[in-house]
């Protein structure tokens, strides 16, 4: 039998979105192509080794695209393939969840400190 992990969903999903920074940035290309830079001034306190290892992993699993741009200085442009809108669409409803239970989230984090 399969590894669980490959053939739940639940867990494939997560396996391309678990990490600290791809659901931001998935979330900003979602509104849009981003080049390198403004994805990082936009995303904040994220280093470009780090937001460059996190763009590849999502070009590996298919769900963001980079184009390079001719042109000096070379300009390279990030934006989400088709897989990745679709999977922009099924973020959105947990970014809903997200704000509809921070009070109870901030709370409970509250609670245990």
């Amino acid at each position: 039998m399969s590894d669980p992990d490959e053939t739940c969903g639940v867990n494939v999903a997560f396996a391309v979105v678990g990490s600290k920074w791809k659901p931001t940035i998935l979330w900003l290309l979602g509104q849009g192509p981003r080049r390198f830079g403004a994805l990082r001034r936009e995303i904040g306190p994220v280093s470009e080794k780090v937001l460059a290892a996190q763009l590849r992993e999502l070009q590996r699993d298919g769900v963001v695209s980079r184009r390079e741009q001719p042109g000096f200085p070379l300009h390279v442009e990030y934006s989400l393939t088709e897989h990745g809108r679709a999977l922009d669409a099924a973020l959105a409803p947990l970014a809903d969840w997200g704000d509809a239970h921070l009070e109870v989230l901030s709370g409970a984090s509250a609670d245990a400190s």
